[in-house]
C-alpha cells in the first residue's frame, strides 16, 4: 500500500525545521548505508545523534503518532527514531531495497525494528528544486512522487525505489521505517480500508448503530487474528 498523508507538521513546525536544518552540519550520506546502499547512495545526511537530528526526530515521532491516517495504515509497533537527508548539485539515490532490520542503538541494548514500511516526509516545497521525485516501483507499476512540504508518504520498505537527481536547490526530507502490529501488506490494506468506512459512518452519525457495531467487531477481531505481539 503506497499510501499519500498531508500535513503532518504544521506550517509553523516547517519553519522552525528549516531554520535549524540549514545551519546543520551536514555529512555524506554513504556513512550510513549497507553495502548495496552505499554503491547507488550520494546525498548529505545529519547525523542521528546530533542534538538538531534528535530535537527534531522527536518532533516527527509525536506528529506521525498523532496523526490518525498515519496510524491507521501503518499501524505502528516501532518506529525507527527518523533520520535527515539532503540532495542538491546533482546528487541522487539509484534503484535500492531498504535493509529488512535496523538496530535502534538510542536503546539499550539495541532495538532491532524488522522494516515493514519506508517513510519519507518533504520538508521543501517541490518548487525550490528540480528533481527530486522518489520513485517506487510495485505490482501497479511505477509511481513518481514529490509532495509538498509536511507531507508523508507511506510505502512498503520491500519496494524497489530510488531518488531522482536534484538539478537545482535543495531536498530536504526526514525518512524512517516502521515495524508494524501487522506484517502483511495486504491485511494491513484491508485493515485501513475498514478502518476509513468506519470512521466516514461516524462522521455521517448513521442510524444504524448495529452495522457500526458489528463493522467495528470485525476490524477488531481482524487485528486480533493477524497481528503480533
Amino acid at each position: 500500500m503506497l499510501l499519500h498523508i498531508p500535513d503532518v507538521l504544521t506550517p509553523a513546525q516547517l519553519q522552525m525545521f528549516r531554520e535549524k536544518l540549514a545551519d546543520a552540519p551536514w555529512t555524506d550520506g554513504r556513512i550510513t548505508a549497507g553495502y548495496q546502499s552505499a554503491q547507488a547512495k550520494d546525498n548529505a545526511q545529519l547525523d542521528e545523534q546530533h542534538p538538531i537530528a534528535r530535537e527534531l526526530s522527536a518532533i516527527v515521532t509525536d506528529a506521525v503518532l498523532r496523526h490518525p491516517t498515519f496510524f491507521a495504515g501503518a499501524l505502528p509497533r516501532h518506529i525507527y527514531p527518523p533520520l535527515f537527508n539532503r540532495y542538491s548539485g546533482g546528487q541522487q539515490f539509484g534503484f535500492h531495497v531498504d535493509n529488512a532490520i535496523r538496530y535502534d542503538r538510542a536503546r539499550e541494548p539495541a532495538l532491532p525494528i524488522r522494516t515493514d514500511l519506508s517513510a519519507t516526509l518533504f520538508l521543501a516545497a517541490p518548487e525550490e528544486y528540480d528533481g527530486g521525485e522518489l520513485v517506487i516501483e510495485d505490482n501497479f507499476g511505477t509511481h513518481s512522487i514529490k509532495l509538498p512540504a509536511g507531507d508523508l508518504v507511506l510505502y512498503p520498505a520491500s519496494s524497489l525505489h530510488r531518488v531522482q537527481p536534484v538539478t537545482r536547490g535543495a531536498r530536504v526530507a526526514s525518512f524512517f521505517w516502521i515495524q508494524s502490529l501487522v506484517r502483511d501488506d495486504a491485511q494491513r490494506r484491508i485493515l485501513f480500508d475498514l478502518d476509513v468506512a468506519i470512521q466516514a459512518l461516524q462522521q455521517k452519525q448513521t442510524n444504524d448503530q448495529v452495522a457500526l457495531l458489528s463493522l467495528t467487531g470485525v476490524y477488531h477481531n481482524l487485528l486480533r487474528q493477524w497481528s503480533e505481539p
